[in-house]
């Protein structure tokens, strides 16, 4: 097996491990190391944690690479696999208290094994230097070691906590994520968590119907991940939400039971209620859609919100409140009278959610037809 060489300083700055700091050419990124990209598994294990190739990004990073004067200076962040090797240099001077001389070895495979690198941060960077003109351009390099993707999932999750990445990727990959993460990431893992269950379980309404980063083109999945991970986030940090009991603020602890009673219960009833509009897609059905979504999840709080998730007519009260909206309802045809608004006319807007909302909740407090 061929081994790159690269002059490294090494830096201790946690017992986790060290991290490298070094150079590699453009057009040895790709030698050494690989994009992780999200998907999943014919088991539904999640695998990889990195979205998509960004075209525009790209293409306008390489453009200045391209150009007459370059200037790169923000490393790629690398994890490496246990089998790269530092070897210190030799002498009094290869240690100054902060940072160690030496030679990094890291391993390059045949062409079908597998590499000893992985991209954690700048996958749109290394991209567009693996297509640049100049190919023998230095690239800074900052690498740790991490022997699972969990880790690299976890570094992926800090490094990306203040960037715009994609809120579904985010979304998906919080559940995998078990080391302790940033007390902003931590209190959106069990709205995260539950959205997965809810798109895999059998028993979920919304099983398959959940469209998440790794879903693949054309899989019938027709809900996005975010509007129903927005609704659970909101029912389980609002005070008025119907899930906000079974949430312990804290000590972190969650009664899933109860959680998952109310929340496939409620949805049930949902689907049973509005057959003709449940699972088609959202410019098809506006129950199916974000507004949809947000609006019928905050009537989950007011209509849950009065019984016990062990009530043994838990199913008999959310088919009697979907009895009082129903008649009302045009998710698929026709026009919504009181909101004066053609059934795809409710956007997914602010202002239509509230409307939307309003007119859920004023019409299962009346028992009918709203005034």
């Amino acid at each position: 097996m061929k081994v790159l060489r690269r002059r490294a300083l090494c830096i201790e700055q946690t017992k986790s491990g060290p991290l490298y700091l070094l150079t590699l050419r453009a057009d040895e990124i790709f030698e050494v190391a690989e994009v992780t990209r999200i998907n999943r598994s014919r088991s539904n294990e999640l695998i990889g944690y990195q979205r998509a190739e960004v075209r525009q990004h790209v293409g306008d990073i390489l453009e200045y690479l391209n150009g007459d004067v370059v200037l790169f200076p923000n490393s790629l962040i690398l994890a490496l696999s246990p089998n790269v090797r530092f070897r210190r240099s030799r002498g009094p001077d290869n240690h100054d208290g902060l940072a160690q001389a030496g030679v990094l070895e890291i391993p390059i495979p045949s062409s079908d094994g597998p590499k000893a690198a992985w991209i954690v941060d700048g996958q749109q960077r290394a991209l567009a230097l693996s297509r640049a003109e100049r190919r023998d351009l230095p690239v800074p390099i900052s690498a740790f070691v991490a022997e699972t993707v969990g880790q690299q999932r976890d570094q992926f999750l800090r490094i990306n906590n203040t960037k715009p990445l994609p809120r579904g990727l985010v979304a998906e990959l919080l559940p995998e994520v078990s080391i302790p993460l940033p007390r902003g990431l931590a209190a959106k893992q069990v709205p995260s968590e539950i959205c997965g269950l809810l798109n895999d379980q059998s028993d979920s309404p919304f099983q398959g119907l959940i469209r998440r980063a790794s879903t693949p083109r054309g899989s019938g999945a027709v809900i996005t991940d975010t509007s129903v991970i927005d609704v659970l986030r909101e029912s389980i940090s609002s005070p008025s939400g119907c899930l906000f009991p079974y949430r312990n603020l804290a000590t972190g602890e969650t009664d899933f039971e109860a959680i998952w009673r109310i929340v496939v219960t409620y949805w049930s009833g949902v689907r049973s209620a509005f057959p003709e509009a449940w699972g088609r897609p959202p410019q098809e059905s506006r129950l199916m859609h974000g507004v949809g979504i947000r609006a019928m999840g905050r009537l989950m709080d007011k209509v849950m919100g009065a019984v016990h998730p062990t009530d043994p007519d838990l199913a008999g009260h959310v088919e009697r409140a979907m009895a009082r909206i129903a008649p009302a309802c045009r998710w698929t045809s026709g026009t919504w009278d009181e909101l004066s608004l053609q059934w795809n006319d409710v956007e997914n807007t602010t202002r239509n959610q509230r409307l939307l909302t309003n007119l859920l909740v004023r019409l299962y407090f009346g028992g009918g037809e709203a005034s």
